[in-house]
C-alpha cells in the first residue's frame, strides 16, 4: 500500500493501473483519476478474443455528500486547466488483490475497488464507505464506442440511448450496436451530453491526437451507512442483470489466490502480474500470449520468448501446450507466424526470422520442465521441415551459408527483434548473419540433434545437421569474436562487418548451448556489464556509438528512432543472469548478484508507472521513468525467470 500526504496531479497522473480478464480486455486508468491514455477506460472489451478490443465506459466520476458539504473526487486534463480536483483527497493505493484507491477528508472515507470478472467483459467498480458516517455518492457514467487505438468525437450518430428498469441499465452507442448492461443499487438520473475536449497527456507525449470526447448517460445515486458496500457493475452481456456480485468478487478472489504459488511475495504478486497476459484466442481456440498492454496483441516472438518465465518456469503445462500447438499447427515454408492478425479476414504475418528459432528454445526447456516425450514425438516433423527451410531457403532469402550460419534479410523487411520502421525508412536493418539468429541458430541445431538421439526419432536430417553444427563451431569465433573483445552484431562473411556493440550478443553465452569457450563467455559478459547493463535491463547499444539515443519519447519518428538505438529493454534482464549464472556458477555470491540486479526493477513493480507492472522500455542514458507499454509480458516473465534462478539448487 501506498500512502499520499498532499498529493500532487503531475505524479498520480504517472502512475496507472491495469486489470485483465484473460479475453484481452481490461480495465485501466491514472492514480490521478484522470485519463491520460486513449487506451484507459474501465471496460475495454474484447469482442473477439484477444483482438477487436472496444472502448466502452470511459470512467466513472463520484460526488460524496455528506453534512450538506459535496466532494468531487474525479480529475480531468483539459487544456487549460484539471477539473474536478478529486486527485486531493487520495490518502492511499493498492493493488493486491485489485486496484484500491482511498478517498478521504474529516468528514468522509471512501474505497474504491475495480476488479474484472475472469473470462467475461465485465468490470465492477466496488465502493465501500470507510467512514464513521453515513454518506451519500453520486456516480456520473462517461461512455464510448470505439476501437481503442482511436478517439472519439461529438457526432450526431452515436447518442448513447439508455433504457432505464430498476437497478438495470442496456445502453445503445447507436441504432443496431450491441448494448452495454449496467447493473447498479441506486436511484438513476438520466442527464445525456456529451462531454468536450479531455486532453490526454500521454498521447500528447507521443505526438498523437490528445483530444477526446465521451458522452455522459447520467448518475446513479447511492446512499451508504458505515460499512455499507454497492457496486456498478458494466458487461457485455446481459445475464449481469442476474449476476450476485459478491459472488463475483468472491471468486475473483478465490482466482487470484491460485495464481499465488510460493512463500515469496514478491513472486507471488509476479505471478498474478504475469497472468494478465495469458488469453484465451478464439480463432485457434487455444491459449495465446499478449505481448503487452495496452496496445500489443499476440506476437509470436514474444510469445515464445515470454512463455518461458509466465508458462515454463511456473508449471502451466497445459497452456504450455496449447500455445505450441497453435503455432506449430501455424507452421508455412519452415517459419513461425510473426503476428496473428487483429482482424479474422486478414493473412497471418511470417515476417520474422527468429520466432521461429525460439520454438526449439522453447521445446527443450519445456522437455526439460515436464519431461513430455510425447509432444516433441509429434512435433518433430514440423522441427525436420523447419531445418530443412532454413538450409535451403525460405521466405526473405533465409537460408543457411556455407560457413554454418542462417542469412536473412532483403528490402525493407525488419526480421529479427531490432524492427523498427517508419514507412520506407529503416532503421536497424541488419540484413545478413546477426549474432543472436546465430546463437538460437545453434541451438535449434544442438537441440534437434538431442531431440533425436534422446527419443530415437527420424534421423533423416541428422547427418546434414552434424555437419552444420562441425562447420558453425569452426567458423562462429573467427567470424564473430573481434579484435575489441566483443562479439560483432552483424557478419556478411567474406562481405562486411558490423562491429556495433549490442546486447543481442548476450545471447551467445546465456541460451542453452553456447558455441563459446569459458574465456570468451567471460570477455562477452565483462563488455555487456561494462558498456551495456543499466539497473533496469540492458542497453540495446554502446553510449559511444554515434548512432546512440539517450532518450526514448516524442513522435513516431523520435521514437522508433531510438526504440534500438540506446534504449534500456528490462527483458533482456534475465539473459544476462543466466549469461552470469554460466561464467561464474550457482553460488551464494551469484545469488547476491542477481538479487542485486532485481532491486531496482522491484520497486519499479511496486512505485513507479504502472503498478504491479513492469515498462517495455527505459531512457538509455539515464534510466528512471518507465517508456512504451505499461505492462510488457517478456519483461513479467524476465523477473520471475530470476525469482526462479535463485530458487534452483
Amino acid at each position: 500500500m501506498i500512502n499520499f500526504v498532499n498529493p500532487k496531479y503531475e505524479s498520480l497522473a504517472n502512475k496507472e493501473w491495469i486489470v485483465t480478464n484473460g479475453l484481452g480486455g481490461y480495465a485501466s486508468g491514472s492514480l490521478s483519476g484522470a485519463n491520460t491514455r486513449r487506451y484507459h477506460g474501465l471496460l475495454v472489451a474484447s469482442l473477439n478474443p484477444p483482438t477487436q478490443r472496444v472502448l466502452l465506459v470511459s470512467k466513472v466520476e463520484e460526488t460524496v455528500e455528506v453534512n450538506n458539504q459535496t466532494f468531487e473526487l474525479s480529475s480531468n486534463k483539459f487544456e487549460h486547466a484539471v477539473n474536478p480536483k478529486g486527485y486531493q483527497y487520495l490518502t492511499n493505493f493498492e493493488r493486491f488483490p485489485f486496484p484500491k484507491a482511498v478517498y478521504a477528508s474529516p468528514e468522509f472515507s471512501l474505497s474504491k475497488t475495480v476488479f474484472m470478472v475472469y473470462g467475461e467483459n465485465t468490470t465492477v467498480v466496488e465502493y465501500e464507505n470507510t467512514g464513521k458516517q453515513s454518506i451519500g455518492i453520486r456516480v456520473a457514467i462517461f461512455l464510448n464506442h470505439r476501437d481503442y487505438h482511436g478517439n472519439m468525437r461529438e457526432n450526431q450518430h452515436t447518442n448513447f440511448y439508455t433504457e432505464s428498469q430498476e437497478g438495470f441499465l442496456k445502453t445503445y452507442a447507436y441504432f443496431g450496436a450491441n448494448p452495454l448492461f449496467t447493473k447498479h443499487d441506486g436511484i438513476f438520473v438520466s442527464q445525456p451530453n456529451w462531454y468536450k475536449n479531455f486532453v490526454y497527456e500521454k498521447e500528447q507525449s507521443r505526438g498523437l491526437d490528445p483530444i477526446e470526447d465521451t458522452f455522459k448517460i447520467g448518475f446513479v445515486e447511492i446512499q451508504l451507512k458505515p460499512g455499507q458496500i454497492t457496486q456498478l457493475i458494466f458487461s457485455t452481456d446481459e445475464a449481469i442483470v442476474h449476476a450476485d456480485g459478491t459472488k463475483l468478487k468472491a471468486s475473483a478472489i478465490e482466482r487470484y489466490e491460485s495464481l499465488r504459488l510460493t512463500d515469496d511475495c514478491f513472486l507471488n504478486d509476479l505471478l498474478v502480474s504475469g497472468d494478465q497476459f495469458i488469453v484465451e484466442r478464439k480463432s485457434t481456440e487455444s491459449h495465446s500470449i499478449i505481448a503487452g498492454y495496452h496496445w500489443f496483441t499476440d506476437w509470436g516472438r514474444d510469445s515464445m520468448i515470454a512463455m518461458r518465465g509466465l508458462c515454463i518456469d511456473t508449471g502451466k503445462q497445459d497452456v504450455c501446450k496449447s500455445i505450441l500447438k497453435t503455432f506449430l499447427n501455424h507452421i508455412d515454408e519452415g517459419m513461425l507466424p510473426n503476428r496473428f492478425p487483429d482482424s479474422p479476414n486478414d493473412e497471418v504475418e511470417y515476417n520474422t526470422i527468429d520466432a521461429t528459432l525460439w520454438l526449439f528454445v522453447v521445446l527443450y526447456e519445456y522437455h526439460q520442465k515436464f519431461k513430455d516425450d510425447e509432444l516433441i514425438r509429434n512435433a518433430f516433423d514440423k522441427l525436420t521441415e523447419i531445418i530443412h527451410y532454413h538450409k535451403t531457403q525460405t521466405r526473405y532469402n533465409i537460408h543457411e551459408t556455407p560457413e554454418g550460419f542462417i542469412y536473412g534479410g532483403e528490402g525493407i523487411a525488419q526480421l529479427t527483434w531490432m524492427d523498427a520502421r517508419i514507412g520506407d525508412f529503416v532503421v536497424t536493418a541488419r540484413h545478413g548473419c546477426p549474432v543472436e539468429i546465430q546463437a538460437l541458430w545453434y541451438n535449434v541445431l544442438k537441440i534437434y540433434h538431442y531431440f533425436q538421439s534422446s527419443l530415437n526419432l527420424n534421423d533423416e536430417l541428422i547427418t546434414s545437421v552434424n555437419d552444420s553444427i562441425t562447420k558453425f563451431e569452426s567458423n562462429f569465433a573467427p567470424f564473430f569474436f573481434n579484435e575489441k573483445g566483443y562479439l560483432n552484431d552483424v557478419v556478411l562473411p567474406t562481405t562486411s562487418v558490423d562491429d556495433s556493440l549490442r546486447c543481442n550478443q548476450i545471447y551467445a553465452v546465456s541460451l542453452p548451448f553456447t558455441v563459446l569457450n569459458h574465456e570468451q563467455q567471460q570477455k562477452v559478459l565483462d563488455v555487456v556489464s561494462e558498456k551495456l547493463l543499466t539497473p533496469f535491463g540492458l542497453r540495446t547499444l554502446d553510449p559511444g556509438h554515434s548512432d546512440f539515443k539517450p532518450t526514448y519519447g516524442g513522435d513516431v519518428w523520435s521514437r522508433d528512432l531510438a526504440y534500438h538505438q540506446g534504449t534500456v529493454w528490462p527483458f533482456l534482464m534475465s539473459e544476462y543472469a543466466e549469461a552470469f549464472l554460466k561464467v561464474y556458477g550457482k553460488n551464494p555470491q551469484s545469488n547476491a548478484r542477481i538479487e542485486s540486479l532485481l532491486g531496482t526493477l522491484k520497486r519499479h513493480f511496486y512505485n513507479e508507472n504502472c503498478f504491479g507492472g513492469i515498462s517495455e522500455v527505459f531512457d538509455g542514458l539515464e534510466p528512471n521513468q518507465g517508456k512504451g507499454t505499461i505492462q510488457q509480458a517478456w519483461s513479467v516473465s524476465a523477473l520471475i525467470r530470476m525469482m526462479y534462478m535463485l530458487q534452483k539448487q
